[in-house]
C-alpha cells in the first residue's frame, strides 16, 4: 500500500502578487526536494515544463492545493518535519490564512495506483464530516496501512 496525502492551504494574495513572491520563489527548490525525497511516489503537477505553476481547479479561488503520493507515513513525515520543507512550513502564516476546519487528510492506495483530484477532495469531506477513520485521517490520529486493509475483514468477521 502506499500512502495519498492532499493538503489545502488558503493564500493570503492572488499567487502573482507581490506578497506571494517569495513563496512563489520557493516552490521549485522545495518541490525539487520532495521529488527526489526517499519513498516519494507522484505529486499531482500542473505543468512539467513550469515548477512555479500550481494546480489549476474549480474549488475556489486562492486555495492552494498540494496532492501527492509517499511509500510510507514515515516518508512524507521525514520529508515535511525533517528537510527543508520545515523552514517553509514554519513561515506558511506569512502566505496562508488560517483554516478553521481541516485542510490535510491521508488515505491508503494500492500500489501502483493514482488518485484523482476528486477522490482527495472526497476523503477531506470525509474526514471533515465523519473525523479520522482509516479512510481519511491526519498525522495526529493516523492508521497503519495493515490496519487500513484489514479492518473491513475484520468487521465482517465480528458480525
Amino acid at each position: 500500500m502506499h500512502l495519498a496525502e492532499l493538503n489545502l492551504a488558503h493564500l493570503r494574495a492572488p499567487i502573482d502578487s507581490a506578497e506571494l513572491a517569495e513563496f512563489v520563489a520557493l516552490l521549485e527548490p522545495i518541490n525539487a526536494i520532495a521529488d527526489e525525497a526517499p519513498g516519494f511516489v507522484w505529486r499531482l503537477k500542473e505543468s512539467e515544463s513550469d515548477p512555479t505553476a500550481t494546480v489549476v481547479h474549480d474549488y475556489g479561488d486562492h486555495l492552494l492545493i498540494n496532492f501527492s503520493v509517499w511509500e510510507s507515513l514515515d516518508s512524507l513525515w521525514n520529508y515535511v518535519y525533517r528537510s527543508p520543507h520545515l523552514g517553509v512550513l514554519r513561515r506558511r502564516r506569512e502566505w496562508f490564512l488560517r483554516m478553521a476546519e481541516p485542510y490535510m487528510v491521508m488515505w491508503w492506495i494500492p500500489e501502483g495506483h493514482i488518485p484523482s483530484l476528486a477522490e482527495g477532495m472526497a476523503r477531506l469531506e470525509r474526514l471533515k464530516a465523519e473525523g479520522p477513520s482509516p479512510e481519511a485521517f491526519t498525522f495526529k490520529d493516523s492508521y497503519a496501512s495493515s490496519e487500513a486493509v484489514s479492518l473491513p475483514a475484520a468487521a465482517e468477521a465480528t458480525k
